[in-house]
């Protein structure tokens, strides 16, 4: 039987690996989140009674490993129980009691409902600006798919909804009145081809810091629309200079960046009977540079997150809100890479 000691000793062992969330916790300031969270889930206690509630940063602490392994509510729950590195990072003892598989789901679900997944992103993202992390002194922008469950649904239901319209199979209520099948659909998810690949879902539209690699906006919309249409919502006036690939270049965005006095470094096209010249690819290979390292972030979402930007919610005020913590998750680990790398200074 294991004695007091024998637990120390392991628990100590474990630190000593250095594992991912112990490398995290030991430069986050989790506290800067307490407020805005606590704000936003505010309930007044209706009385005496009842188990206390779990501690909120706590529970955000949850999410960000959730989203950094990529688990589902009920993984989360067993590996809490199970691993120690996350007992440690979420400063649980053995023993200790563990928020179940639907306190996890109702407290994204509260997140949601607040919208507080990019009031949060954007809290950590000035933090690192105000700190001078973030310098601005090139920005990226790019898109990548956010798969989500493939729906069957009938070729007429998907004729209703590519016209935005919900089927009225859908809207059928059952016996006790709830329309179950509906909770069921995603009706805001489309399709879209690319690079003969099909994909289901929606796209992260994210604008990043070219020397750190850090998100500094984001953007959601389903997966059908073009990466261009994005381009207001994600490009302001602290861009300086923009770096994107060709699919970004036209006219309209053009005078845009000129508006925002965003020097443009955007890739030229080439088109039939025009095609480019060499001194313009030659600046095009120059820009990719730079360029390129936009890819770095989906790559890491891809592999070092566990295949991030597959999710299994639906619905897009949900995936609003997954997207934002697998932005925010990112820009965590992220700095603490940077700090490890002594790339910046810690805040």
């Amino acid at each position: 039987m294991a004695g007091l000691f024998d637990t120390e000793y392991h628990e100590r062992k474990i630190k000593e690996y250095q594992p991912p969330l112990s490398k995290l916790d030991k430069v986050i300031n989790w506290e800067l989140f307490r407020e805005p969270i606590e704000k936003a889930l505010h309930v007044e206690p209706k009385g005496a009674g009842g188990r206390p509630s779990f501690d909120k940063i706590m529970m955000f602490k949850i999410l960000i490993l959730q989203k950094y392994y990529n688990l589902s509510d009920g993984q989360t729950e067993f590996q809490i129980n199970d691993r120690t590195s996350f007992k440690q990072f979420l400063g649980l003892k053995i023993g200790s009691i563990v928020p179940d598989e639907k306190t996890v789901w109702l407290f994204k679900e509260k997140l949601s409902q607040a919208n507080l997944s990019e009031k949060l992103f954007n809290l950590f993202a000035q933090q690192l600006m105000t700190q001078g992390i973030i310098a601005k002194e090139g920005s990226m922008i790019d898109a990548t798919f956010v798969d989500v469950p493939r729906q069957r649904n009938s070729k007429e239901d998907n004729a209703d909804i590519k016209k935005g319209a919900i089927p009225l199979e859908f809207a059928k209520k059952d016996k006790n009145g709830k329309r179950s099948k509906l909770i069921q659909k995603d009706t805001d998810a489309r399709w879209m081809t690319k690079s003969g690949e099909r994909h289901y879902g929606y796209k992260d539209h994210i604008n990043a810091d070219s020397k750190t690699k850090l998100i500094t906006k984001y953007s959601v919309s389903s997966a059908a629309p073009h990466d261009s249409n994005e381009v207001e919502n994600i490009v302001d006036e602290t861009d300086n200079a923009l770096y994107a690939d060709s699919a970004y270049r036209s006219q309209k965005i053009e005078e845009f960046l000129q508006e925002k006095n965003c020097e443009s470094f955007v890739h030229e096209k080439g088109y039939r009977g025009s095609p480019l010249t060499e001194i313009q690819k030659e600046s095009n290979n120059l820009k990719s540079k730079t360029r390129a390292r936009v890819e770095h972030i989906f790559g890491f979402m891809t592999n070092s997150m566990n295949d991030a930007l597959h999710m299994k919610c639906i619905g897009i005020k949900r995936i609003k809100s997954a997207i934002g913590f697998l932005n925010l998750t990112y820009n965590l680990f992220r700095y603490e890479q940077l700090v490890r790398l002594q790339k910046v200074k810690m805040m």
